[in-house]
């Protein structure tokens, strides 16, 4: 043999041996540039871009074992990058040695990459034509495995694909129909489009290897269905965006989000206690707005603690404004249980609100008689809230009808709905301090903006450091306060009434969507072999 067909030789066997550490490394780092698609940065056509790329790996992958590694591995790169604020929680507010909080942080987002793997895993194992399983199979199991993430061990549906969308994106405007789950089929689908059409363009420029063979394959490619199906999904998800969903009702009220910036590590404190008491007041106490909210927890006392007098200078206030204030405040009862709870206060009846889903290790320890060692490693304090109903009732506060969520409740839109169409004005209250100066606010925000969308109300924010703000029905952010600075954010908001298909269908339009895109995907392998 040659010596120049002998170093080609060595050359290739070189790169076969490598190409699984440089997919590996490949799908690792796709991954991780998807979450600068979501908030803050919003750049929601990258995870279409990503996906893509990944999609063209992993259809190269030699088994369905390979396919799932790089399914791991890009969820790897997506959830350490994107949900690492997991560590700032354990370690700076939790109190968690670094090394054990590094580690809980790893191995909870190695956990996490398994859902994109398992999806990766079946579309590699299901024996069909590539396009069947990229615009069939990969939209209906990424999704499928994002929606099982949202409620196994309760759920942790952060970061769903679909997110990354809202609210620019063409795509948004399947969210008051299937939900955020619905934008993920939309978006992964267009993903798999995009990879079959370079597919095709692929394999055009080698059957005409000359010249003009770029030409040949934008061509082919643009002539494909396929091209015709991903111009259809974003034309009608435009199309779905001048939708009104919803109307208005009663006339516009005007509102203030308070956003005390107490810093989480002496929020506890005897100090942090008198800051937090007098900071609320004088900000409530400053607003002319008929509805007054606070953040999640905004006074670190139980409510039988807080002094009267103070409870009663806010509500004589409220009453002067001829509206209410509502107070996220910890409650307990004479029977020794306690609860995260909105308590208002003002012209209309007292009313109050209990959180129904807790933060498991923030809220409740799962599994105490095996973790219960955990409560001695995190210093959070209130480690064991009981749950309220899981069918709560709209307040009636400053002339609307309130659903109230607190905090990590407004990330499982199907418990939102819970309070909707009777419901006018959604509320948000939180306390995201325990993240720092991380992205995982501006994550949160956009959540909040998601349910906005699929409900086609308002939805209104009050944090403690950010990001307080106003959401319209369109899942616009139209008033935001600076993070980590007190302030109020004061404006006008509109009540609406009427339901959303999403309101009326919940989640179970989306799973028989994706039933019958998997059905699709049989019928066509079936007639296709």
């Amino acid at each position: 043999m040659p010596d120049a067909g002998r170093a080609d030789l060595r050359s290739r066997s070189r790169w076969h041996r490598c190409a699984p550490a440089r997919t590996s490394i490949a799908a690792l780092l796709l991954g991780a540039a998807s979450v600068a698609g979501y908030a803050p940065l919003y750049l929601y056509p990258l995870p279409v871009i990503t996906l893509a790329l990944f999609a063209w790996i992993w259809t190269q992958a030699e088994s369905p074992r390979r396919a799932f590694a790089l399914g791991w591995w890009f969820g790897a790169g997506f959830f350490l990058t994107g949900v690492s604020w997991v560590y700032v929680s354990l370690h700076n507010f939790g109190a968690m040695p670094a090394p054990l909080a590094a580690l809980a942080t790893l191995l909870f987002c190695a956990f996490l990459a398994l859902f994109p793997a398992a999806a990766i895993y079946g579309c590699a194992k299901w024996r069909a034509p590539a396009w069947v399983r990229l615009t069939l199979l990969m939209p209906a199991l990424w999704v499928l495995t994002e929606w099982l993430r949202s409620w196994i061990f309760t759920g942790f549906p952060w970061l769903a694909v679909g997110y990354s969308q809202v609210p620019s994106s063409a795509l948004a405007g399947y969210a008051p129909i299937l939900g955020v789950y619905g934008v993920g089929i939309a978006t992964v689908a267009s993903a798999g489009l995009i990879a079959v059409l370079a597919r095709r363009g692929r394999s055009a420029a080698e059957a005409h290897a000359n010249a003009g063979a770029l030409g040949l394959a934008a061509s082919a490619a643009i002539r494909h269905p396929a091209a015709l199906a991903l111009l259809a999904i974003w034309a009608t998800g435009y199309g779905l965006t001048q939708v009104r969903w919803t109307d208005p009702v009663g006339a516009p009220i005007r509102v203030s989000l308070l956003q005390g910036n107490i810093p989480q590590d002496i929020k506890w404190t005897p100090q942090g206690l008198r800051e937090t008491l007098t900071a609320y007041h004088e900000l409530a106490l400053q607003s002319d707005a008929k509805l007054i909210v606070f953040p999640e927890t905004a006074l670190p006392l139980f409510l039988h603690q807080v002094p009267a007098e103070y409870l009663e200078s806010l509500a004589a206030h409220a009453r002067s404004n001829q509206g209410d204030v509502l107070i996220g405040v910890p409650e307990r009862l004479p029977s020794g249980e306690y609860y995260n709870s909105a308590i208002s206060a003002g012209a209309s009846p007292a009313q109050v609100y209990r959180k129904s889903h807790l933060v498991p290790f923030g809220e409740f320890i799962p599994l105490r008689p095996v973790l219960a060692w955990i409560v001695n490693v995190l210093a959070i304090p209130l480690q064991d809230f009981s749950r309220g109903t899981l069918k709560p009732t709209p307040m009636d506060l400053a002339g609307q009808r309130v659903a109230v969520n607190i905090c990590y409740e407004d990330a499982f839109g199907e418990e939102i709905i819970r309070q909707l169409p009777e419901a006018t004005l959604l509320v948000n209250v939180s306390n995201v301090a325990w993240f720092g100066r991380s992205i995982a606010p501006m994550q949160h925000l956009q959540i909040s903006q998601t349910r906005a969308l699929e409900t086609g109300r308002y939805m209104l924010r009050a944090t403690n450091t950010g990001v307080t703000g106003i959401v319209n029905e369109r899942g616009v952010a139209v008033k935001v306060a600076p993070q980590f600075e007190a302030a109020a954010v004061t404006g006008e908001v509109q009540g609406h009434t009427g339901a959303t298909p999403f309101v009326r269908w919940g989640n179970y339009a989306m799973v028989a969507l994706c039933l019958l895109l998997i059905a699709a995907a049989a019928l066509t392998t079936r007639y296709t072999r």
